[in-house]
């Protein structure tokens, strides 16, 4: 019996959410709808020329952690805090939210990380991001006896930027499969793919059981032009994998078992945090015993509620909107 159905390892941010036009994200000189990795001075140049902002703990792999309390699971999260206010706040919202997170605040070093999302008009986000603190998430906060009790140890993208971090997951994945744990990784973003592919590529062949992608970032990985092409070639990389695809949908892969998941309809606001939730519902879950397409469908129920609203997570209580899909 684990002690946590999914333990989630990422960068620790807090999210400034702005709307804008899409001159403003040009000003910048980003890739629309992309996440830019941004210093600490440059994070003041953009938060200066932003209008009216809403904070909110944000971060990939706590945003998932957030949602699969939400749906009523048993979450655990590390990540690095400075002990300052974002940190303060952070720590905060996610034990308020019933997620298991004991990592002391950072007294020495960078700030608690943050994330500027710029909201355009057709409810897409253009991220500028400074990891702070996240940046020094290193091997030492790896607790090998959570990730052991934890049935699925969920890894961000995100986290290979650092060099430490990428030693923190590497380790993390090693102590869960030792312990007979599945480990998830999500591709986080097609930049985040073309820095890391090659070894994306091992890592998903060796050390993932569950891949979680977008449409772009699953034919930038294999560098195919299709997404038929990619689920192809995904197939046979790791026991499953989730494949989303916005308004059409997603597609759930496991050996010879598809699945084709329709979208849940909504009124888009803000696309942020829609792939966070996504895993979130899918790991519910998965952890829970339903069948793949069960799990799909919680997936693509927590995608809708991210996208329903501004900000990264849940609002609405997700058990409770579970509930004519799963049954009680």
């Amino acid at each position: 019996m684990s002690r946590f159905d999914v333990l989630t390892i990422g960068n620790a941010l807090v999210d400034v959410l702005s709307f804008a036009d899409d001159d403003f994200v040009a000003r910048t000189g980003v890739e629309p709808g992309a996440m830019t990795m941004v210093d600490a001075a440059r994070s003041d140049e953009i938060y200066a020329e932003m209008g009216p902002a809403t904070e909110t703990s944000g971060g990939s792999a706590a945003n998932t952690a957030s949602g699969v309390a939400s749906f009523g699971g048993r979450a655990a999260y590390i990540g690095r805090v400075s002990d300052d206010t974002f940190g303060k706040v952070f720590s905060h919202d996610l034990r308020s939210v019933g997620v298991h997170f004991e990592v002391s605040p950072a007294t020495t070093g960078a700030p608690t990380g943050r994330c500027l999302v710029i909201v355009t008009p057709d409810a897409q986000r253009t991220m500028y991001t400074f990891l702070g603190a996240g940046a020094e998430l290193d091997e030492t906060y790896i607790d090998e006896a959570l990730v052991a009790s934890s049935a699925v140890t969920y890894l961000e993208g995100y986290a290979w930027d650092p060099p430490p971090a990428k030693q923190a997951v590497r380790r993390a994945a090693a102590i869960a499969h030792r312990a007979d744990r599945r480990v998830a990784l999500t591709l986080s973003d097609p930049f985040c793919v073309e820095r890391h592919r090659d070894e994306f590529l091992e890592l998903i062949e060796r050390d993932v059981d569950i891949l979680f992608a977008n449409e772009h970032e699953i034919t930038m990985l294999y560098e195919v032009d299709t997404f038929d092409e990619a689920l192809h070639r995904v197939r046979g990389h790791c026991e499953m994998a989730a494949l989303t695809r916005g308004a059409h949908g997603s597609v759930i892969v496991a050996g010879e078992d598809v699945h084709v998941i329709d979208a849940q309809p909504v009124a888009v606001v803000d696309t942020t945090g829609a792939g966070d939730l996504y895993a979130a519902g899918f790991l519910y879950g998965l952890t829970h015993g339903y069948e793949l397409a069960t799990c799909g469908r919680l997936a693509s129920l927590g995608a809708a509620e991210a996208i329903s609203h501004l900000g990264p997570r849940p609002v609405e209580v997700l058990a409770s909107l579970a509930r004519p899909v799963v049954g009680g």
